[in-house]
């Protein structure tokens, strides 16, 4: 028996990492945005390049795995190099790959992640794919659903019919970026059936169809997240930390005083270690606390993987070093 399947495009991500005093980049507020410009035409040099698998569910299921849970991963990938690579990966981090299915002809997802000053650009490729449902699905505990591309809709319908009978098996769902831009209602149905819906204030805001300032406080932000059937939702807004709630309390957490080398995977970690506490029947805000610890090692590394916690006695150890930082339950 499994404790985690996750569900969702593995991705293989090339990181690039750009020097901080790179004279041909610079930063620059337009309209109200960070921009990050480069040269135009100019050669850049950087300072690092390396390639990771990627992909929210994917770097979700491996950073579990670390943690000491058994995972496997359903997704369908193309029948190129990259396709082999990422079913390679997944078997180097001890996740069972037998639900994966290849589909002649079609490209696996990959993406450039530039990497400056703490902070990611993303440039991400993905196609349509014919995803396929593996049959007979293993017994679980949980799912962990997150960023499908175009032709979702086979993985969806098949999972909710999974769901409907099989009671006892949990869903986190965690929104990917195509379902955000173009099938949002699709999402809102997975959310219903969630068990733990896990978005950043932005996901918040456009699931919800209202913004911070408009809702005024993270907190209301979850509670509308509730009203769309959630059992309970985690939001994560940078800086200001993480929040949690149900319908019976909301708790708040702020963010470890750490350098940030890189935010990539961060989020994933964080889902990770917080769903990983749930599984060890752990209170809200004690997850909380779990999914900060296991944050906080991934942003003081490059990658999404090289600073992961290795095990449940890492993340109370990280908890630890830092006493002053406690949830509290907002009123």
């Amino acid at each position: 028996m499994f404790d985690v399947l996750g569900i969702g495009d593995p991705i293989i991500d090339t990181h690039v990492q750009i020097g901080d005093k790179t004279n041909e980049v610079e930063l620059k507020e337009i309209a109200g945005r960070k921009q990050l410009c480069l040269e135009y035409g100019a050669k850049i040099s950087i300072a690092d390049s390396f390639q990771t698998l990627g992909g929210n569910a994917a770097n979700t299921t491996v950073a579990l795995s670390r943690l000491g849970l058994k995972t496997a991963f359903i997704s369908t990938v193309g029948d190129d190099s990259n396709g082999q690579l990422v079913i390679d990966l997944f078997k180097k981090f001890k996740v069972d790959t037998s639900l994966i299915t290849k589909e002649a002809g079609a490209d696996t997802r990959y993406s450039i992640v530039l990497n400056y000053k703490a902070e990611r650009t993303i440039l991400s490729y993905a196609e349509k794919k014919n995803y396929i449902w593996p049959e007979p699905i293993p017994e679980c505990s949980w799912i962990f659903y997150s960023g499908l591309s175009e032709g979702f809709e086979n993985i969806q319908k098949n999972l909710l019919a999974f769901l409907d009978t099989h009671k006892s098996v949990r869903l986190a769902v965690n929104p990917g970026s195509y379902m955000l831009k173009n099938a949002r209602e699709d999402l809102r149905e997975a959310a219903r059936h969630a068990d733990i819906l896990i978005v950043n204030l932005e996901e918040a805001e456009k699931i919800s169809g209202q913004s911070l300032a408009a809702a005024k406080s993270e907190k209301a932000l979850i509670e509308a997240l509730l009203l769309l059937g959630a059992k309970e939702v985690i939001l994560t807004n940078g800086p200001r930390g993480a929040f949690a709630g149900s319908k019976e309390e909301v708790w708040q957490i702020g963010s470890y005083p750490v350098k940030v080398v890189s935010k990539t995977g961060a989020g994933d970690a964080f889902s990770a270690g917080y769903l990983a506490a749930r599984l060890a029947r752990h209170d809200l805000p004690h997850a909380l606390e779990w999914g900060t610890a296991n944050s906080t090692g991934v942003i003081s590394a490059h990658g999404p993987h090289a600073g992961l916690l290795l095990n449940q006695t890492e993340i109370e150890k990280m908890i630890e070093r830092f006493p002053t930082v406690k949830p509290e339950k907002l009123n």
